[in-house]
């Protein structure tokens, strides 16, 4: 691959992580609204299913932002950078507890879609370790994306 082919590449790759570091940014942030104002009849699975998820968020988020520093690139790191840069939205405030749960489905879809697009830039920049971060990251939220669709099948 020529110097400049790789260099291309290796923007592609920081593009792809920066765009992580905002959406997880955005998705804790979403999580903690939705575990403080969940209402109803599913109140307590949902209250400590949303708290799971936002810790994992928050793991994830380090990883990723790690993930940078260690490739020398700079992870954005002021929310109106997240806010501009996510691909997913903010939580509303008026969600009940389905439209959360439908929400955070899409997103995960979202994440998903891009992580995948993000395992083939990065293995095209010969890039493993962060190939292998967006697998292991992906494998997590299709499980959550599969359990959060049961809970909503009816």
């Amino acid at each position: 691959m020529a110097i400049t082919e790789t260099k291309y590449q290796q923007n592609l790759v920081t593009e792809t992580l920066n765009r992580q570091v905002a959406n997880f940014s955005v998705l804790y942030m979403k999580l903690h609204n939705y575990h403080w104002y969940v209402k109803g009849e599913h109140f307590f699975t949902l209250h400590l299913k949303f708290e799971e998820l936002y810790k994992e968020a928050g793991l994830h988020l380090d990883t990723i932002a790690e993930r940078m520093l260690a490739i020398q690139a700079t992870p954005p790191a002021t929310l109106k950078e997240h806010l501009k840069l996510a691909t997913i939205k903010e939580a509303t405030g008026n969600e009940n507890a389905e439209d959360m749960v439908r929400t955070l489905v899409e997103d995960f879809a979202t994440i998903c879609n891009e992580l995948t697009h993000g395992i083939n830039i990065a293995e095209k920049s010969d890039d493993q370790p962060t190939a292998d971060m967006f697998i292991a990251i992906r494998t997590s939220l299709e499980k959550h994306k599969w359990m959060l669709n049961a809970f909503l099948s009816k």
